[in-house]
């Protein structure tokens, strides 16, 4: 079939290379995802973890895209001087028509250059927060925390997240460079409430169950500090006072992990109402009104 004669255009470098190369191009993207479904195969059979196996498959999904890439571009401009003027302007309307893919790509491009993020890191960009579990060319996936469930905690939902997001929406990244977080847990005690008592117990508690993190924190920051201006003067727990308008707030301020974030705050409530069952110059308070007359 002459193409030149159906299209109705005299385009010289179509009449003999134009099929052939179609056909050649066709072939290659066949054959390289044969291989690599194959290869695939044969890797998932031999690794065992899953953490390794996930690599290697991004390495092979990757390698085999810009060889596709490559082997057509080569094809396509053998075709000569003429069809690379062709080759522009259909570049050009492909660009404008398909913006979203290409705003996609390039975001491709900076996660994996510029790395706000890797798979494994915990983030929130927009609204949503996750577990980043994997990346690809057009999207990464998340899964999903928060929401309707309390602390941090997965929903069990998976979120695919297109790659243009990165350019559009704030993007906070829980884990890279500093890899613990501030949490905070507030305790209303009654006013007639011994509250410097239980300020002295509640320091101790929090010293409990975040004095591990401290040694290890302070090589991190170290470590952070060649790529981020991350400085903090105080990294020990410390507790604040404040009164409100039921009682006098106790807040606990302490680091942790970002996936231990609930497994901590129950230990230390758990701890904290032990103290306050033991010790009757202590109650917790709750909103309440007072009428005098």
């Amino acid at each position: 079939m002459d193409i030149t004669r159906f299209i109705g255009i005299d385009l010289p470098f179509l009449k003999e290379n134009f099929t052939y190369d179609l056909v050649l191009t066709l072939a290659i993207i066949i054959l390289i995802m044969i291989a690599k479904r194959i290869t695939l195969k044969v890797l998932h059979e031999k690794i065992q973890d899953a953490g390794s196996y996930y690599k290697v498959k991004r390495s092979v999904t990757y390698f085999s895209f810009f060889l596709a890439l490559l082997l057509i571009i080569v094809i396509w401009f053998q075709a000569g001087g003429s069809f690379s003027t062709y080759f522009g302007l259909i570049s050009a309307g492909l660009a404008v028509a398909l913006k979203d893919l290409v705003a996609n790509v390039a975001g491709w491009f900076l996660i994996v250059f510029k790395r706000p993020f890797i798979v494994g890191d915990r983030i929130e960009i927009g609204s949503v927060k996750g577990d980043v579990i994997d990346q690809r060319l057009f999207q990464f996936s998340m899964m999903e925390i928060g929401n309707w469930v309390e602390d941090d905690q997965s929903t069990g939902r998976i979120i695919h997240m297109p790659n243009s997001k990165v350019f559009t929406e704030h993007l906070a990244n829980y884990t890279t460079g500093f890899k613990y977080i501030w949490n905070e847990i507030n305790v209303l005690l009654t006013f007639e409430s011994d509250w410097r008592d239980a300020k002295e117990k509640m320091q101790v508690i929090s010293q409990n169950h975040s004095l591990h993190v401290t040694e290890d924190v302070e090589s991190k920051i170290r470590h952070a500090s060649k790529k981020y201006m991350i400085y903090y003067k105080y990294l020990t727990p410390i507790v604040y006072t404040t009164v409100k308008e039921s009682g006098v707030q106790l807040t606990i301020r302490y680091l942790c992990a970002p996936q231990n974030r609930r497994p901590t705050s129950e230990k230390i409530w758990e701890d904290i109402l032990d103290m306050v069952e033991a010790d009757e110059s202590i109650h917790l308070a709750y909103p309440t009104m007072r009428i005098t007359k």
